[in-house]
């Protein structure tokens, strides 16, 4: 490499010698026609001389510089060879170390593998004397016994089976005497929290409302062009309108029972006014809006008045009103709030209770179903938190909030509540429940009853508030009938929803009969 360079660099001075030369021969020529020729010749060989000595002495500096640099070069790339040499070597020596302690646990694991299999056959081995000995004692034993080994597991459990059940019954009749005996003693708090098993959930909610038609035209006129009439309707009252292939009917369906309300109510008068149009329509929805909107402060103010109950803020006194539009199983919520209120007062004189504030919590009990369409979670957390935000005292907030069991009860308010709400819901004719979902509720009834052992005969009557069982008496004892009757009650609680409350009967009976002749 120093050796191209050097050559370059004469290339390069030769080149600049001849390029001097040449200018110099120019200028003598030139200098020639006034007779200095020889003495310009003379200078310009000297100037090329010093030229070329120049050139010769950078061209030797810069040859040494040179290899100095590759020497140094030369020197650095040996220093980082030796180290890579010293790191391979550490590496292949840790390796070779890696590669005796692989051998070493290799050799290890073979020998604890021998091991392990030496003394899985000596548990084999231990296990066969086992199983021979076990079989040697079981057939002494049935040779004793005269039973074979599935013969005496039956008999086993059959004895702790009847021995159990004995003592099940024997438990269940004391504890039953001993309640009754603390019913007898305790006072009112028993006796009101004895009263909590007629609660029952509700579970059936009116959402839509049928509207007849004169004709089937009319369904027409209702969509509008290209469906305007139906969109204002819908936007304007914020309520669905159904029509399908029913005769002479549409359906009007809402969670929020104010806005079907006036949704019906606007498409009655429509149709009877025989002009729909998205003008009209408008119009009509505002005039019926106002309506119900005083008919509600009406409603609210009237049941307020009527039971008595004062200092209601004026919002919860309008949520009252629009339970006037709301049915649980047909029942109308406003007249079930107010007949809750009136059983409340009635029971809390006699109890010794605040007669005002049992009427109120009574009324207010339902307040969350105005607007549990509107907020999600329960009606008596829903209305609980409403009358906390409205001031009203710790003990009737708690009685809403608990009536259906979302909290814990604080006080015999929040029991005489539940109490009351659910004698309102299950008395005879409060509530309605269809054809269809009756006789459900009987054959599935019946269908429980049947599935027991030892049932000879199930009947679902007096409207589904009693199963009455007759079972055979070969199979069923005194004390098994006992057990029998919890049992269905209990598979009764968690299988099915109803009102009220559901009377197991068993009926067991022996007769002996025979003729004289």
């Amino acid at each position: 490499m120093p050796d191209t360079l050097l050559i370059v660099v004469l290339t390069l001075t030769m080149l600049v010698v001849g390029f001097v030369a040449g200018y110099l021969l120019r200028t003598l020529l030139h200098r020639n026609k006034f007779g200095k020729i020889s003495e310009m010749s003379k200078a310009a060989e000297r100037e090329a001389e010093g030229i070329l000595k120049q050139a010769r002495i950078e061209a030797k500096e810069l040859l040494l510089k040179s290899r100095e640099e590759f020497e140094q070069s030369t020197e650095r790339r040996r220093a980082e060879l030796q180290k890579l040499e010293e790191r391979v070597t550490s590496r292949e020596a840790n390796l070779d170390r890696k590669a005796d302690q692989l051998e070493s646990r290799t050799a290890e694991l073979d020998r604890r593998e021998k091991d392990a299999r030496r003394l899985q056959e000596t548990i084999a081995e231990q296990q066969k004397l086992l199983d021979e000995k076990k079989s040697q004692q079981m057939a002494e034993l049935e040779r004793i016994s005269g039973l074979s080994r599935d013969e005496a597991a039956r008999q086993l459990l059959s004895q702790l089976a009847e021995s159990l059940e004995a003592e099940r019954s024997a438990l269940i009749r004391r504890y039953q005497e001993e309640n009754r005996q603390r019913l007898e003693e305790e006072g009112q708090e028993i006796m009101v929290t004895a009263m909590q098993r007629y609660s029952g959930d509700c579970a059936y909610e009116r959402t839509t409302s049928t509207i007849p038609l004169p004709n089937e035209e009319m369904k027409g006129r209702i969509i509008g062009r290209e469906g305007r009439n139906i969109r204002t309707i819908e936007a304007a009252t914020g309520a669905s309108v159904l029509i399908d292939d029913t005769p002479e009917a549409v359906v009007v369906s809402c969670f929020d029972p104010v806005r079907r309300e006036i949704a019906r109510i606007t498409m009655e008068r429509l149709i009877t006014d025989g002009r729909i149009h998205p003008t009209r329509i408008e119009e009509m929805v505002g005039k019926v809006r106002k309506e119900i909107d005083a008919e509600i402060q009406k409603a609210g103010q009237a049941v307020v008045d009527q039971l008595g109950v004062t200092r209601l803020r004026q919002n919860i006194v309008i949520l009252l009103g629009r339970l006037k539009y709301r049915y649980s199983f047909s029942q109308n919520v406003l007249m079930h709030s107010v007949e809750v209120a009136s059983m409340m007062g009635a029971i809390a004189a006699q109890l010794g209770l605040d007669e005002r504030k049992a009427r109120r919590a009574g009324l207010l009990h339902d307040i969350g179903k105005a607007v549990d369409h509107e907020v999600e979670g329960s009606h008596a957390v829903i209305g609980a938190d409403l009358l906390k935000r409205a001031g009203e005292e710790d003990d009737v907030v708690n009685a809403v909030a608990a009536h259906h069991e979302d909290v814990e009860k604080t006080s015999l308010m929040a029991i005489l509540v539940e109490l009351c709400d659910a004698l309102s819901a299950s008395r005879p004719g409060a509530r309605s429940e269809t054809t269809e979902l009756y006789l459900k509720r009987l054959e599935q009834l019946e269908t429980i009853g049947k599935s027991f052992e030892g049932v000879d005969g199930c009947y679902a009557i007096q409207a589904g508030r009693e199963l009455r069982v007759i079972v055979e008496p070969t199979k069923i004892s005194e004390d098994r009938a006992l057990l029998l009757a919890r049992d269905m009650a209990e598979r009764i609680e968690k299988e099915m929803r109803y009102p009220g409350q559901i009377k197991v009967s068993i009926i067991r009976e022996t007769r002996s009969v025979e003729y004289a002749k």
